[in-house]
């Protein structure tokens, strides 16, 4: 998992550029529509939903925005009909890698990421040709400033967690899909706070590469996930700490 909570964190900060044209707030009205679609408009029943409103509200999203979105996934408004599709492929150096769209046009999407891929070198690939090598995981961060590390470890295990990851600034939490809520739950209720609570896909083997090239994969995943159509880029690249601090610079 090296280096997954610090590029993310690394993203989020180069995100408020996007924020501020609108890019984030797109993406994270789709994730809104699609959660509220599938499992209802009530976030109290719907976890898929009340993360992602907990996302939308972390970027100052406008109320407005997230209603409508919620009303579009529950069929109260028009546009709603979007649909998740996942990609799958090879970067340069035989990076793997899954592109997880939301789009309203399948075929505009797929042309998009093909683009991408014909464009700096890599290809595509059938599906579950890439998939297989990665594992669906819950994933909660937390400061780990001010807090008993140990206390933490032992509520996430108690409510279901597999795994505590403890860094000097950073707790990262890592569950079954379906333990997420739980786990969330039981630290929120011990009067932790929670940073950042997701679905995502964690590579079951990493693939370690120079700085130079690692910086050339990261540039692709960035540019993939600059198109509207893609909503998560997820590889089995392993970022060391010296590209790390060329991309938080760059």
């Amino acid at each position: 998992m090296s280096g997954h909570s610090k590029w993310s964190t690394i993203k989020r900060k180069k995100g408020a550029e996007d924020a501020k044209r609108g890019k984030i707030f797109t993406r994270l009205a789709k994730t809104i529509t699609v959660a509220a679609r599938e499992g209802g408009g009530d976030p109290g029943a719907n976890s898929s939903l009340r993360m992602a409103l907990d996302k939308a509200r972390a970027a100052n999203m406008p109320k407005d925005n997230i209603e409508r979105a919620i009303k579009k996934g529950t069929g109260e408004l028009a546009g709603g009909e979007l649909e998740e599709i996942t990609y799958e492929g090879y970067a340069p150096h035989g990076v793997a890698m899954l592109i997880q769209c939301l789009t309203d046009n399948r075929n505009r999407a797929l042309s998009e990421v093909r683009r991408v891929f014909n464009k700096h070198g890599g290809n595509m690939a059938e599906q579950g040709a890439v998939g297989w090598m990665f594992d669906a995981k819950g994933y909660i961060t937390m400061s780990a400033a001010g807090v008993d590390p140990d206390e933490v470890f032992m509520v996430a295990v108690d409510a279901g967690a597999d795994d505590v990851e403890i860094s000097d600034d950073t707790i990262e939490i890592y569950t079954a899909p379906d333990a997420l809520h739980a786990v969330r739950t039981a630290l929120e209720e011990a009067g932790f706070k929670v940073a950042e609570v997701e679905l995502s896909r964690f590579a079951k083997n990493e693939i370690g590469l120079g700085v130079k090239e690692t910086l050339s994969i990261m540039n692709i995943v960035e540019i993939l996930e600059e198109s509207d159509d893609v909503d998560k880029v997820f590889t089995n690249l392993s970022i060391s700490d010296a590209a790390l601090t060329e991309l938080e610079t760059a």
